[in-house]
């Protein structure tokens, strides 16, 4: 999964109701070339309708009883489960499988993959399973151009920030429960997460010609992006992996190599240190230094 671009920027139908923005500093903020391997897309520098410091939210278990609508339908509860959001390049060769959760709150989501369509995108298949943890709607997409599976990880951002827009307006009691709620929701979560204390990387060893890297964060917009370059940039290769958006949290699992072999213990050091940095000082200026 290597990263190139063109742009999609036009495409970003989540942003069209939102007003002007002041431009924030962040992470990188100049385009960048990264390649999964397939057709090259753009991703701007996002820039949220409030400035998110280094630090986002907490989760909040409870709350007061909120109507969510969608689809017609209204409900009301005490409380606000908590929104997740997977996107796996792993369990299907042929298609990216995104998984959303809101407890038993979600419909059809047919708005949602109506703005998945406006991407570009095409839904081939789609299912829900209940379980203890809420109902789970579960698509899986390719893009419309190729039929295949989307590997640009701006193209991969622009999907989660799509689904994640689409959660905040049909349940905008959601917005309290998510770190993007104070760029983009009607409620900012109410407490601050510290980020160096969220931040947790790892790197394990995953047999001869890969190694597993996992990273657990504050969420913030652009993270999964900003990610793979930093990978990138010290000459890592991104070959598959999972984001995971768990209310306040990203959770990341990528499979990762060194010139197609395992990443070697200092190499493993030497990435770990360069995300724990730039994560935990993710709008720091290119004038400080």
């Amino acid at each position: 999964m290597a990263v190139a671009m063109a742009s999609i920027g036009s495409n970003f139908g989540l942003y069209s109701n939102l007003k002007a923005m002041e431009k924030q500093p962040c992470l990188r903020a100049t385009p960048f070339i990264c390649s999964f391997g397939l057709d090259p897309v753009q991703l701007p520098c996002i820039i949220p309708r409030r400035s998110l410091s280094s630090s986002t939210s907490t989760f909040i278990s409870k709350a007061s009883p909120t109507p969510a609508v969608e689809n017609g339908s209204s409900q009301e509860t005490d409380a606000i489960p908590t929104p997740v959001v997977i996107i796996d390049q792993d369990s299907d060769p042929d298609a990216t499988i995104v998984e959303i959760t809101f407890g038993d709150r979600l419909g059809a989501l047919l708005d949602t993959m109506n703005s998945l369509k406006t991407l570009g995108l095409n839904v081939v298949k789609a299912n829900v399973y209940l379980d203890s943890s809420g109902k789970h709607n579960k698509f899986a997409i390719t893009k419309a151009s190729t039929g295949r599976k989307v590997d640009e990880p701006e193209l991969l951002e622009a999907i989660r920030l799509t689904i994640i827009n689409n959660l905040l307006e049909y349940h905008p009691e959601s917005s309290a429960q998510l770190a993007l709620g104070a760029a983009f929701g009607a409620t900012p979560p109410s407490e601050q997460v510290d980020v160096d204390i969220a931040t947790h990387i790892h790197v394990y060893d995953d047999g001869p010609e890969q190694s597993l890297l996992v990273v657990e964060t504050a969420d913030r917009p652009g993270l999964l992006v900003d990610l793979v370059k930093i990978i990138t940039d010290i000459n890592i290769a991104v070959k598959s992996g999972e984001f995971d958006t768990e209310g306040l949290l990203a959770k990341a699992k990528f499979h990762v190599s060194y010139k197609g072999k395992a990443i070697i213990k200092p190499l493993q050091q030497v990435l770990a240190n360069s995300l724990r940095y730039f994560l935990r000082r993710p709008f720091t200026e290119e004038a400080s230094f």
